[in-house]
C-alpha cells in the first residue's frame, strides 16, 4: 500500500468540488433526472475514492484495495460484472452524497452559540435528572450532529466532571455521563430518517419505506433508552456523600433553538414528502443543506445574509468537507465492498445450493439482530455487512413478511453495534474521552446492555412479525 500523502490546499478543493458533484447528481438522480446524472455520480465518486487513498492512514487504503481485488475477480467470474460494479458505485455515491448533505448541519451548529449554550446546560444537570438530560441530547445532537454529538457533548460533561475531587467517584461519573450520551445517540439510529441505518435499509429491502417503519422502530427506540436508565438507575451508588449543588448555565429554554431547528428540518421534509413522491432520505438530503445555508446566513451580524451563507457553504465544501476524507473513504467503500461482494456471492451461494429461503422469517430477523453487532466486533462496519447480506437474503415478499419487519430487525441490530463495537466512532469517541480503549467501552461498559437490550429488541421483532 502506498505511503500516505499529505493534502494541500489545492488536493482539498478538488475533494471538495469532487464532493459537491457527487452529492448534486445524486439528489438529481433520487429527484428523476435520469441517466446522466447517476453515471457522472458513479465516475466521479471512482476518481474520489481513488484520490482520498492517497491521503489517509494504511488501514484505509486496505479498503481500496479490497475493492479493486474485488473488480478483478467478478470480471474474471461473471459475465454481468460490469453491471454489479455500476450498482457498487451507485452505493458508495449515495453514501457520500447523504454524508456530505447531513454533514453541512454539523458545520453550521458548531458555530452557533445557541448550541454550544443548549449542549452545555444538558451536561451541568444535577445528579437527579443528569441522565436523563444527557440522553435527550444526545437523541437531539445526534439527529443534528450524526456522531460529533458524542464528543460535544461528552466533552463538556467530561469537563463537568472534573469538579469531583475523589478520582473514584469522578470516574465513575464520567462513566455514567457518557454512556447517557452514547445509548441516547444509539436510540435514534432505528427511525431518524438522518441516520446511515435507516437511509441504507430502506434503500436494500424492496416495499420499505420509512413512514411505515417510524412507528415500530420508535418502540425500538424506547427500549434502548428506557433500558439504559433501568441500568443506569440499578448500578449507580446508594450511599454517595452529599456534593454541593451543580450550578446550571441558563433554563430548559435554552434548548429551543435546538428543538426548533429539528422540527423545521422534520416538518419541512414531512411536507415535501407529502406532496412529492420521493423518498424521505432524499428529501432530507436537500433540506438539510438549505436549513444549514439559512442558518449560516443569520449567525453573523457584520456583512449580508447572502454573503454569510455563500460564504459560509464555500467554506464547507472547499475547507470543512475535506477533513472527512477518512470517514468518507471508510463508509463509501463499505458501501462499494458489501454490494460488490453481494453480486459476487449470489452465484456461489447458488452453485453450492445455499438457500437462505429455507429458514423461517422470524429466524432470519433474529439473525440480523444480532448478526450486525457480531460482526462489529471484528471490524465489519454495519454499512458493510447490510450491503452484503441484504441482497442475498430472500426478499420479504418470499418469506411471507412485511418489508417493515426487516427494517425494524436491521436497524435494531445497528444500534447494539453502534454502542459495542470498538470500531464504530461512538465507542471510540467515549473511550478516547473517559481515557479507555474502544473495546472496553464497548464490551465491559456496555456488554450487560448489548444482551439485555438484544434479548429485549430480539422479543420486539419477533412480536412485531407475527402482529
Amino acid at each position: 500500500m502506498a505511503d500516505t500523502m499529505t493534502p494541500t490546499p489545492a488536493t482539498d478543493r478538488l475533494t471538495g468540488a469532487t464532493l459537491f458533484v457527487v452529492t448534486v447528481c445524486v439528489i438529481a438522480d433520487e429527484w428523476g433526472a435520469g441517466a446522466a446524472p447517476r453515471l457522472i455520480a458513479e465516475i466521479a465518486t471512482a476518481l474520489l475514492m481513488l484520490q482520498l487513498s492517497l491521503f489517509v492512514e494504511p488501514s484505509r487504503q486496505l479498503f481500496v484495495v479490497i475493492g479493486i481485488a474485488l473488480i478483478a475477480i467478478a470480471a474474471v467470474t461473471q459475465a454481468a460484472w460490469l453491471t454489479h460494479l455500476r450498482g457498487a458505485l451507485d452505493s458508495a455515491a449515495f453514501i457520500t452524497a447523504f454524508f456530505t448533505a447531513l454533514t453541512s448541519l454539523r458545520h453550521a451548529a458548531l458555530r452557533s452559540r445557541s448550541i454550544a449554550a443548549s449542549g452545555r446546560f444538558l451536561a451541568d444537570q444535577p445528579p437527579g435528572r443528569r441522565y436523563v438530560a444527557l440522553t435527550v441530547g444526545g437523541q437531539l445532537f445526534g439527529l443534528l450532529l450524526s456522531y460529533s454529538a458524542v464528543s460535544l457533548l461528552g466533552s463538556l460533561a467530561e469537563m463537568g466532571a472534573r469538579e469531583e475531587t475523589n478520582p473514584e467517584r469522578r470516574a465513575r461519573r464520567v462513566r455514567r455521563m457518557l454512556l447517557a450520551v452514547q445509548r441516547g445517540f444509539v436510540s435514534t439510529l432505528p427511525w431518524s430518517p438522518l441516520a446511515f441505518a435507516v437511509a441504507i435499509s430502506t434503500t436494500l429491502i424492496p416495499g420499505a419505506s420509512w413512514a411505515a417503519a417510524l412507528g415500530p422502530c420508535l418502540v425500538s427506540a424506547a427500549l434502548l433508552v428506557s433500558i439504559g436508565w433501568a441500568m443506569d438507575y440499578l448500578e449507580k451508588p446508594r450511599a454517595a456523600p452529599a456534593a454541593r449543588p451543580t450550578q446550571t448555565s441558563g433554563s430548559w429554554l435554552t434548548v429551543w433553538p435546538l428543538l426548533a431547528l429539528l422540527a423545521c428540518l422534520g416538518a419541512s421534509a414531512i411536507a415535501v414528502q407529502s406532496v412529492l413522491d420521493i423518498r424521505i432520505v432524499a428529501i432530507v438530503m436537500v433540506t438539510a443543506p438549505l436549513i444549514s445555508l439559512a442558518w449560516m446566513a443569520f449567525q453573523y451580524g457584520k456583512t449580508t445574509p447572502l454573503f454569510n451563507a455563500l460564504g459560509g457553504g464555500r467554506d464547507y465544501i472547499l475547507e470543512e468537507a475535506p477533513k472527512f476524507r477518512g470517514e468518507i473513504l471508510l463508509l463509501g467503500m463499505a458501501g462499494f465492498i458489501g454490494a460488490l461482494g453481494a453480486g459476487t456471492l449470489q452465484p456461489v451461494i447458488a452453485a453450492a445450493d445455499i438457500d437462505p429461503g429455507r429458514l423461517s422469517a422470524t429466524a432470519i430477523l433474529l439473525a440480523w439482530v444480532w448478526t450486525i453487532p457480531l460482526a462489529g466486533q471484528i471490524g465489519m462496519n454495519p454499512i458493510l455487512i447490510v450491503s452484503l447480506i441484504a441482497p442475498l437474503t430472500p426478499s420479504p415478499a418470499a418469506l411471507g413478511a412485511d418489508p417493515t419487519d426487516f427494517i425494524v430487525a436491521i436497524t435494531a441490530g445497528w444500534a447494539l453495534s453502534g454502542a459495542t463495537s470498538p470500531f464504530t466512532a461512538t465507542t471510540l469517541m467515549v473511550g478516547a474521552i473517559g481515557k479507555v480503549s474502544a473495546r472496553e467501552v464497548g464490551l465491559r461498559w456496555n456488554g450487560t446492555y448489548l444482551l439485555v437490550s438484544g434479548a429485549a429488541l430480539s422479543g420486539w421483532v419477533a412480536l412485531y412479525h407475527a402482529l
